[in-house]
């Protein structure tokens, strides 16, 4: 009997739905409220929240963000979607080959960063960025994502979370008038906003 009680936690928490491992990724590319919506809709993903990171001010606000970049907060399950995958994703729903923005949105803070907590992630980042200039037949030199240490995400205000699936017409007339697919359809073909394996 003194054994069971033991037990019933172990079983408990190996048959728990909640026993994910959960791991974070903070992301720049261009308006958060897209880049949320791209990256939400992948299998593994917990959540995406906007916000901002990768400046010195305290507690930025969409109003005052100097130095910070517009990015997202990538919850995700790492048994079931890998860094890599989502990198590939990520990657192709921005455009690689602007660092000075990210489609009409123009300025430091729109251009794309990727942070990284450790080598693991710094490597899987870099290995990410010769798949996307191998197929986009482009040399490593014009990828211009930067590659940063994580800092701290700061959320963005609330009338900013979900912005997609709140404000569907409002989000929709933006990413069109912003030429966001037609860019993306573009650059990357067939591949624009997939998870399609890298092709070489």
């Amino acid at each position: 009997m003194k054994y069971f009680l033991p037990l019933l936690i172990v079983f408990s928490i190996l048959i728990n739905p909640l026993n994910t491992l959960a791991e974070e990724l903070i992301l720049g590319g261009g308006c958060f409220w897209c880049l949320e919506h791209d990256l939400e809709s992948l299998e593994g993903i917990n959540y995406v929240q906007s916000g901002y990171s990768g400046g010195n001010l305290q507690n930025p606000t969409y109003e005052n963000h100097d130095g910070h970049q517009e990015v997202v907060l990538v919850n995700y399950d790492s048994k079931l979607v890998t860094l890599p995958d989502i990198l590939r994703l990520y990657l192709r729903n921005i455009d690689p080959l602007d660092g000075k923005g990210q489609f009409c949105d123009r300025g430091d803070s729109y251009r794309p960063v990727i942070f990284f907590k450790d080598s693991m992630e710094q490597s899987d980042a870099k290995n990410a960025l010769i798949s996307a200039s191998n197929e986009l037949r482009v040399p490593l030199e014009r990828i211009s994502v930067e590659l940063k240490s994580k800092d701290q995400f700061w959320l963005a205000e609330e009338y900013h979370q979900n912005f997609a699936e709140r404000n569907e017409l409002k989000y929709k007339f933006y990413r069109f008038s912003c030429g966001r697919d037609q860019k993306l359809d573009k650059l990357w073909r067939d591949n624009a906003r997939s998870t399609n394996l890298w092709s070489e």
